[in-house]
Parts: structure tokens; sequence; C-alpha cells
């Protein structure tokens, strides 16, 4: 598994990492959830990415693989769910990051991100200042922000943050264009959300999620059906954004390692000739100004 630079961390991350958030389904019993983890770990992957919001998810991370602590970087997504405290305040950030500390049985995590805060919560500074504190205190190593749009932008340009988790796809290439090459500049890690748009080549009608729905709409106005018909539409789509400039890593998310290890030998083929890539950022660029709604 390939190993990347994470901006100016000082951190490597594997090209594809590890969404747990599907270890929140009660369908996947503990002996399956440590398989899958193990397993995951056994073959290279060593980023494992989850959030407070996930559920079962981190307290499965700390059940089994706590451990193997050494093997894998971690990130996780804090802001909210803090029983008597209001969400988007100091205490909050303080208290998430502790409780995730003690669900996944470690001293450090290596990147806390502020999962999708709202703006105006951005600018005052009080949570982002609440994450620097905790780093100082050791920890975690690394302030990250998770989200899109106005958020995104004010956090690339705050300068106070050492990741960035964003939506990146042949669907949602907005970051291409604004945000990656400022990342790459400032020594930002920037880890991929969504890479596959949610295979929305799989659904026969518009699928109701508000982001997916979005993608499908974008899949058909680009024309993706017709110009990559008689190709694997996710392994195509996957080798597009793992190997952009600026992607340190690209994190799907399944409960079944032989999903994952399909996803894995796609990455594993290098990017796409590059011919292909150019007629995909073609194809979303030509309509870019007609897009409407935000993901």
């Amino acid at each position: 598994m390939e190993l990347r630079d994470f901006g100016n961390t000082g951190l490597r991350v594997s090209a594809l990492g590890f969404g747990a958030m599907h270890l929140n389904d009660l369908r996947t019993s503990e002996s399956e959830a440590s398989r899958l983890l193990n397993e995951v770990l056994d073959l290279g992957v060593n980023l494992i990415d989850t959030a407070r919001g996930y559920g079962l998810s981190e307290e499965r991370i700390g059940r089994h693989i706590a451990h193997r602590r050494d093997d894998y970087v971690l990130s996780t997504k804090v802001g909210y769910g803090i029983p008597g405290i209001p969400d988007w305040t100091y205490h909050c950030i303080i208290a998430g990051v502790d409780a995730a500390l003690a669900r996944m049985c470690c001293e450090v995590i290596d990147i806390v991100h502020l999962h999708s805060c709202p703006l105006h919560m951005l600018e005052r500074g009080e949570v982002t200042g609440a994450l620097q504190d905790c780093q100082r205190a050791g920890k975690l190593r690394v302030v990250a922000y998770a989200g899109d749009n106005e958020e995104l932008a004010f956090a690339l340009g705050s300068g106070a943050f050492g990741s960035l988790q964003t939506s990146v796809s042949v669907c949602d290439q907005l970051n291409l264009q604004r945000n990656l090459g400022a990342a790459q500049a400032q020594g930002i890690g920037v880890i991929a959300k969504r890479p596959i748009a949610g295979a929305v080549w799989r659904h026969p009608q518009r699928p109701g999620d508000f982001a997916e729905g979005q993608y499908w709409d974008r899949w058909q106005a680009m024309g993706l059906g017709g110009l990559l018909a008689g190709q694997d539409a996710g392994e195509i789509a996957l080798r597009f954004t793992a190997h952009l400039d600026g992607v340190a890593s690209s994190i799907v998310g399944t409960s079944k390692l032989a999903h994952f290890k399909q996803n894995l030998a796609a990455v594993a083929k290098g990017p796409l000739p590059i011919e292909q890539q150019q007629a995909l950022r073609q194809s979303f660029v030509r309509r870019d100004v007609d897009w409407r709604g935000v993901i």
C-alpha cells in the first residue's frame, strides 16, 4: 500500500483509508468488526477515520485494534453530542476529545476534525482554540476541519488547520479548482471523503439522500453513463480521486472486506490515463456554472 506524506504534519498515510462509519451497523457482530479492522490493517492500510457521530465505531476501534495503535493513523471528528454541554462550544470540544480518547483506548489521536462546524461558530474561534489547547496538552497531533463550501474556504484561509477532510469525486470537483492547490501550497494534509460519489450509477432512480441526489443529477448532466460505458465505474471514480495532486488519502467505508479489497486493487492500478482524466475534468467544468445546490 502506497504511503504518502500528510502535508507538513510529519504523518504518512495510505493512499486509501478506511472509513469506519459502517462499524455502527448492529448487523455487524463484534467478531466481524474485529476481523474487518484487523484485516484492513494487515492489508497495509494505515488511516482509520471515524467520528463521534458514528455511534459504535469509536468503541469498536478501541475494543479491537487499540493493541495495534502503532500500526495506524487515527482520525476522528468532534463538536457535538456531549450530554449536558451545548454543541459547538469550547467545553464540548474538550469533552469530545476526552471521550474519544477513552472510547478508542489511546493516549493521543493523530487527527481531530471539527465535524461540519457551522461557519458562524468557526468565525468565533472558540472551537478552533479548544482543539489547539488539546494539541498543546498532547491529546492530539493535528488540528483539522471536515466539511465543504464556505466553511471549508474559511478553514483553509484561517491558517489554523493542519488537515482538511472534504468531498472530492468525479461528481464533485469544485475543490479541485478552488482549494486543493491552496491546501497543498500551505502544507495541509487533505483527506478526500465520498470519493466514489455514493456509487450513484448503481441507482435506477434518483436517490432520496441529499448528497447522493445531487451526485445523481450531476452524473446524468455530465453524461458519465455514456462516457464510462463498458467500464468499471467504481474503479474509474476511485482512481480519479485517489491520484489527484493534493489528495493524501481517500477514505472508503464498507462493512464487507471483499468490497474494500476491490477498492484497494483499484487504487493500486495507479492514476487514470491522462486523456481519461482530462475528459472527466472537462465533463464537470463545462457544466460548472450551471450546478445548483451545495453538498
